[in-house]
């Protein structure tokens, strides 16, 4: 028995299904099958009632993961002590990045950072922006980039900059056209979306179910190049911001904005809120807010 069996046990009940919590955790159902079973195997009980119907908890089950979460507690917090002990002994960053913030931030700012102090080192690794947020919480990485986080009491959250998500259409749609949309614009259109891993996934569907409808997916991906791909090819239409639409430098498309509320994309710089969080993290946090307001500002070309 392991922690990621226990963690993986417990994405389960969250979903009550094996297929979507082996999305969520980029495992096959197969894989994640097994962690089940191994758990159930350690612990001498049936966890799960498995049925053509789906799954349900049995009475250890219920049990397991009623306890579960102060048992996960306690790891992650022991889990980010030597951690934190271990980052700040040896001068680490380790930056968790949902895709798309680094394009946004720079590449050159992790460059001039680590130039300006050798004796840090900085690690990144980028995920999508949900994937992200769960890692933070289970205690991964000091620094974190994503975007509209959920409110946390742990967190200290600085935002970086904003962007308005708009609809991408190709110019031989006729929605090219307009100069502004509503949401309402997208039903029973071909939607191409970044998949249920993103906030711009939920911010859509949100908006869909408030105006009584759902939309046509046609297909979810990891990967906005995709959703690109099919809208180049006038196949269906997506949803983008407006540096992601810029760095395209495609003229076969456009660009429309919502004229029917607030659709945001904010990217945020998240910290942990301790006592005595690193002086290595506060010297890269002042670097990449002053680095964004020079951006801002025109003395740093993105």
């Amino acid at each position: 028995m392991t922690i990621k069996d226990l963690e993986n046990f417990r994405t389960v009940c969250r979903e009550q299904s094996i297929t979507k919590a082996a999305r969520l955790l980029y495992i096959t159902p197969q894989g994640l099958s097994k962690s089940i079973k191994n758990l159930e195997s350690e612990l001498n009980t049936q966890l799960l009632n498995r049925s053509s119907y789906g799954i349900t908890l049995t009475e250890t089950g219920q049990y397991l993961y009623e306890h579960l979460s102060d048992l996960l507690d306690s790891y992650y917090n022991i889990y980010s002590g030597i951690q934190k002990i271990q980052q700040t002994k040896n001068h680490e960053i380790d930056l968790l990045s949902a895709y798309g913030i680094l394009r946004l931030v720079t590449p050159e700012c992790i460059h001039e950072f680590r130039k300006k102090y050798p004796e840090i080192t900085v690690h990144y690794r980028e995920y999508p922006d949900r994937q992200v947020e769960r890692l933070f919480h289970q205690k991964e990485g000091n620094v974190a980039f994503t975007i509209n986080p959920a409110d946390s009491p742990e967190f200290q959250a600085h935002l970086l900059e904003s962007f308005p998500v708009k609809l991408l259409v190709n110019r031989r749609n006729p929605l090219s056209r307009k100069s502004s949309v509503t949401i309402m614009d997208l039903k029973d259109q071909p939607l191409y979306l970044e998949s249920s891993e993103f906030y711009i996934h939920h911010l859509i569907l949100k908006r869909c179910q408030e105006a009584g409808f759902t939309p046509d997916i046609v297909f979810e991906t990891s990967g906005f190049s995709l959703c690109h791909k099919m809208v180049r090819k006038n196949l269906g239409i997506s949803v983008v911001v407006d540096f992601v639409f810029d760095d395209m430098g495609d003229d076969s498309m456009v660009l429309i904005p919502f004229s029917d509320g607030n659709y945001q994309w904010s990217t945020y710089m998240l910290t942990r809120k301790d006592q005595d969080i690193s002086p290595d993290i506060l010297l890269f946090q002042k670097h990449v807010l002053k680095w964004m307001n020079d951006i801002k500002n025109g003395a740093v070309l993105r």
